[in-house]
């Protein structure tokens, strides 16, 4: 069986860690989520499909031809025109049933293994509030009755997933899926004719289901994973003098330093510098070739590789780009003084992170001055810089 995995848009919305690599490249748990999605597919998936189209040669650079003993073939959507284009783009590569997945949230493996075996159908998951997703209705026996996308009335807690078992005839059904409102093929358009057949079915997912919308999201995944699906392991050398409670890993080549606190569930990567002196908190991702040294401090965060907080710093549930630097006193806020939840500004709209605490998400390559105080859910586009006590309290925008 092969798998379909679209991985070809320019996710916007997760600006700016994403203008500088796909969506499908970001980290967690120092695995890229296309990573995580190969990893997770079922025994029975010998060849995977993955459609590429912004920068997507990062995407063929990475995974090359082979993963886990599974060939991988590239299948470029050259415009963007919708999920369902995505897979018609990929017909040529299709010989049989297939599974079809967005390749930006993570899955169960349990849960793609039983829709592997389903004949066709697509995974849902129960949410607390169906108003934001795309929400089927079922009847007794799971066949669907009809798919909504964000409905005003509540009939069904089930959220569409982005997760499908279709066979080679879901290629006719898409070229005759008429263009919805934004000019694009949807795949929920032909699940609601695939419907009509009575022979579509919902499979409810019972593993985890870990979307990335937003910047935020990747924090929210890194925890549970590191809580749930973490194999804490030392290649490492750590000194005596440091002290390390909970699940931790320590990569190859990575030193960490005495008076170092590390409380896990903590991951670092290999060819780390940590410490001395320096407290590592529950739920924080360390890449690779990173340091963080004397009186910093990094709680419930992830730094991609290369990036540096090594001077009184403090990193609270925030996200560094590869290679940041954080000059000496670099504080990112992370609570209101109300209490109240974060909003950050998403393509000019504040959004809700509906998180209490939230600190700030830095592209790649951004330098900070010392002493910058950073206000709650601000970005720092890839490449821009702050000057010394400078106070960033609003997005500090870069090219594109």
């Amino acid at each position: 069986m092969k798998a379909v995995i679209m991985a070809a848009g320019k996710s916007t919305r997760t600006y700016p860690l994403t203008l500088t690599r796909p969506k499908a490249l970001l980290p967690v748990c120092n695995k890229s989520i296309l990573e995580h999605q190969l990893e997770a597919l079922p025994d029975c998936v010998d060849e995977v499909v993955l459609v590429v189209g912004y920068r997507g040669d990062m995407i063929r650079e990475r995974f090359g031809d082979v993963f886990g003993g599974r060939r991988l073939r590239y299948v470029e959507q050259k415009q963007q025109r919708g999920t369902g284009h995505a897979i018609l783009v990929c017909e040529d590569a299709i010989d049989g049933p297939f599974l079809a997945m967005n390749g930006d949230d993570l899955f169960a493996a349990e849960d793609l293994a039983r829709i592997a075996e389903a004949h066709q159908a697509a995974l849902a998951k129960c949410v607390e509030d169906p108003r934001l997703y795309g929400i089927y209705e079922t009847d007794a026996e799971g066949r669907v009755l009809r798919l909504v996308e964000k409905p005003g009335e509540v009939f069904s807690n089930l959220a569409n997933i982005g997760v499908y078992k279709f066979n080679p005839d879901v290629f006719d059904v898409l070229r005759r899926t008429p263009l919805s409102e934004r000019g694009e093929i949807e795949i929920t358009s032909a699940v609601q004719t695939l419907a009509e057949t009575g022979e579509f079915r919902v499979i409810e997912a019972s593993g985890y289901w870990l979307p990335i919308g937003y910047p935020w999201h990747l924090l929210d995944a890194n925890a549970y994973l590191l809580d749930h699906h973490f194999r804490p392991e030392v290649l490492g050398e750590i000194h005596p003098a440091a002290h390390i409670t909970g699940p931790v890993a320590v990569g190859r080549g990575t030193i960490i330093r005495p008076g170092t606190v590390i409380e896990g569930p903590v991951c670092i990567g290999d060819d780390c510098i940590i410490g001395p002196n320096c407290w590592i908190r529950p739920h924080s991702t360390i890449g690779h070739g990173c340091r963080v040294s004397q009186a910093s401090e990094i709680k419930n965060s992830i730094l991609m590789n290369g990036a540096c907080a090594p001077h009184q710093n403090y990193v609270g549930d925030s996200i560094l780009g590869e290679k940041v630097n954080l000059g000496c006193g670099t504080v990112t806020a992370n609570f209101r003084h109300d209490g109240r939840t974060h909003g950050s500004v998403i393509q000019g709209v504040l959004i809700d992170s509906g998180r209490t605490k939230l600190g700030a998400v830095f592209g790649d390559h951004v330098h900070t001055g010392i002493n910058t105080s950073i206000y709650p859910g601000r970005k720092l586009w890839p490449h821009t810089f702050t000057r010394p006590g400078e106070i960033v309290d609003r997005d500090i925008i870069g090219e594109e």
